[in-house]
């Protein structure tokens, strides 16, 4: 059986010109009728795609090529052989997270992150969190630029630039890192298993306010931000046997 496939590209020209190479040697459906994404661009265009399908509620397999900038969720771009490179590929899956927010306001918010969640002073002002893993409160206050929740897909991207731990793919853990700690000034993440539940409360929310980000989309003046698993809707990425995502994570630890 063959798979109907669907293709989608960014809008920066590199992408735009492999849509338009691609399209003229294969055919192609619509996404909305699609067992299969081929996606043009970098990790940011693969998290959109990936959004995208959290939103529509129908989750197909997807398999990226990079014609953007760094590709660690992509595979490499080639014109040929994309019949064999699509039979071949290996297929991992990805367990979102669930971000909940409450703003200063009262107005709730519930959005998906693949990468991380993030909450980040939004003034001059350090922010100041309490944070509850699973109904324990394990710090009473942290002063910090701010504080975020990786998962395993998304623990070599914003998490490692923090200075947090590579999780490897399938290892069932969370990284919870702080953003630029002033106290406890020791204190540099945990590990945490993925059933925790992760509650942040903002202290002084009006005076140091506070953002929430779910990958790309941004929550402003929270005064709760709840973080857990969804495994409702677990996602699949393709990669080139040679070119796996789970062996490219491990290899990351070893970039010097």
């Amino acid at each position: 059986m063959t798979l109907r496939r669907a293709l989608v590209a960014s809008t920066v020209d590199s992408a735009l010109e492999a849509e338009r190479l691609l399209r003229e040697r294969w055919d192609w459906v619509p996404v909305e009728e699609a067992d299969l994404i081929v996606a043009l661009g970098g990790d940011g265009f693969m998290l959109q795609t990936l959004h995208q399908m959290l939103e529509r509620r129908r989750i197909v397999p997807v398999y990226g090529m990079n014609r953007g900038t760094v590709g660690f969720l992509m595979n490499d771009w080639s014109l040929d052989r994309l019949e064999d490179r699509l039979a071949r590929a290996k297929r991992f899956e990805v367990t979102p997270l669930r971000m909940e927010t409450e703003t200063v306001e009262g107005t709730r918010c519930v959005l998906p992150a693949i990468n991380e969640v993030s909450l980040l002073r939004e003034t001059r002002q350090t922010a100041k969190l309490e944070i509850t893993v699973s109904d324990r409160v394990v710090l009473d206050e942290l002063v910090c630029d701010g504080v975020l929740v990786a998962t395993p897909a998304g623990s070599t991207a914003y998490n490692l630039s923090a200075n947090g731990p590579i999780l490897p793919l399938g290892s069932a853990l969370h990284a919870l890192t702080p953003i630029s700690p002033f106290r406890p000034r020791r204190w540099r993440g945990a590990i945490l298993p993925d059933s925790a539940t992760v509650r942040f409360r903002v202290l002084e929310p009006v005076k140091r306010p506070v953002s929430a980000v779910a990958d790309q989309r941004e929550v402003r003046d929270v005064s709760t931000v709840t973080v857990s698993i969804d495994r409702s809707t677990p996602l699949c990425l393709m990669f080139d046997p040679e070119h796996a995502l789970d062996d490219r994570i491990t290899m990351e630890q070893f970039i010097v």
